[in-house]
């Protein structure tokens, strides 16, 4: 039972369940028990058997082992390799981590969050001291992403603020009007540019904060995700605008020159291209942030 714990096979536990019920209780010589080895080793689905546990769950709640450790204290251990890099990026793995401490910490008495263990250490405070150079990781790893999208941030907005004011067609010497202001293409290519414009800057921004926030604990389970989120979602309308807006200014140009138009086709196609390189090179990171942060996967019922 317990090895089955260890390595989530959570099949074989329900069986021997079925046939044993006292199989659930069964520890080994440091007094730990499949939901302490599910703990340990991260196994989310063995974990959530406890929340179909009858009549004797509080037994797991004030279980501790030879060590003091309650299963509070057993969340706040760093999880295995393995787990820990299932997730792209160290900010989103120190999160995971946090989840897992949140969900225990949900399910244990209030008292076992007080508890200290034979090292006199709360669990808190060994999450903290476990975590310290996740931490520190995913706040190198943060800023680094940031000041990356940033940088191409500045780029468009640098671009697209140039491209507002050197329209295509130029514009007429004696008013100053751009000379193809009545054409429908035109005013799709000024839309495209200010939304380009004015997202791109709002992403930088957002990376901006990022940048200078602060990054404790907590602050990975939902604030630095969701700014990622945001910042990123700005960054890929501001390349989509801008491929609008330059597909729009062929359109212009060759407006009266129809001959060309497997050159306005191929520069469209083209101008698709960073479109379609920047999103799925970032769908993971997207994906895993919108599926993890919304809410704890950790958690009953989450999957």
């Amino acid at each position: 039972m317990l090895d089955a714990a260890k390595h989530g096979i959570v099949e074989f536990i329900e069986s021997m369940a079925k046939a044993d019920h006292d199989l659930l209780w069964s520890t080994d010589n440091y007094k730990r028990g499949i939901f302490s080895y599910a703990i340990l080793h991260r196994k989310q689905i063995v974990f959530q058997l406890i929340y179909n546990l009858n009549g004797r769950k509080d037994i797991i709640k004030y279980r501790i082992d030879v060590f003091g450790n309650n299963l509070l204290h057993l969340a706040a251990h760093l999880g295995p390799s393995s787990d820990v890099n299932d997730r792209a990026g160290a900010a989103l793995q120190m999160q995971r981590e946090f989840q897992w401490f949140k969900a225990v910490e949900e399910v244990v008495s209030l008292k076992c969050k007080e508890a200290r263990n034979d090292d006199g250490k709360k669990p808190r405070e060994l999450f903290t001291e476990t975590h310290k150079e996740l931490v520190k990781e995913g706040e190198k790893w943060a800023k680094q992403a940031a000041k990356s999208f940033a940088l191409v941030g500045i780029l468009i907005t640098t671009v697209m603020f140039a491209a507002a004011f050197t329209v295509p067609g130029g514009n007429n010497q004696n008013t100053g009007v751009p000379i193809f202001l009545d054409y429908d293409v035109f005013t799709t290519f000024l839309v495209a540019d200010a939304i380009s414009l004015f997202t791109s800057a709002t992403s930088v921004l957002i990376f901006i904060w990022i940048l200078t926030s602060r990054f404790a604990e907590k602050d990975f389970l939902k604030r630095i995700p969701f700014k990622l989120l945001a910042g990123l979602g700005f960054l890929f309308l501001s390349v989509a605008s801008m491929m609008v807006a330059f597909c729009a200014a062929l359109g212009v140009v060759l407006n009266h020159y129809w001959a060309y138009k497997r050159l306005f086709i191929g520069g469209a196609i083209l101008g698709s291209i960073p479109v379609f390189v920047l999103v799925p090179s970032q769908l993971r990171l997207i994906y895993e942030i919108l599926l993890y942060t919304l809410s704890n996967p950790i958690r009953r019922g989450s999957n």
